[in-house]
């Protein structure tokens, strides 16, 4: 049987909106002030990369036991340190 679909839009969960706030530094880029970049480059299997409208901010590679959360936590931080200590990560490159 083929499932018709809806223009109805689930509410967002408590876990949405506690995700949200946890990690408001990538929030602060995504919603117009840079832009966060997560996938693949070149040989790296799975790599976050933050800029603003200057420059690249942050650039880690996920670690292979590092579960998804864990890794959008770490990078959330690299970002504010980014954003507020002037201090830069590039775990791609170096």
């Amino acid at each position: 049987m083929v499932k018709k679909r809806t223009n109805r839009r689930a509410l967002p969960s408590p876990r949405a909106k506690q995700v949200k706030t946890s990690l408001k530094n990538i929030a602060f880029l995504i919603d117009g002030n840079g832009k966060v970049s997560l996938g693949r480059i070149g040989p790296v299997r799975c790599a976050g990369v933050a800029s603003d409208d200057d420059q690249q901010l942050v650039a880690l590679v996920r670690r292979q036991s590092e579960s998804l959360e864990g890794f959008l936590g770490r990078l959330n931080a690299a970002i504010g340190r980014a954003l507020e200590e002037d201090v830069f990560v590039d775990e791609i490159n170096d």
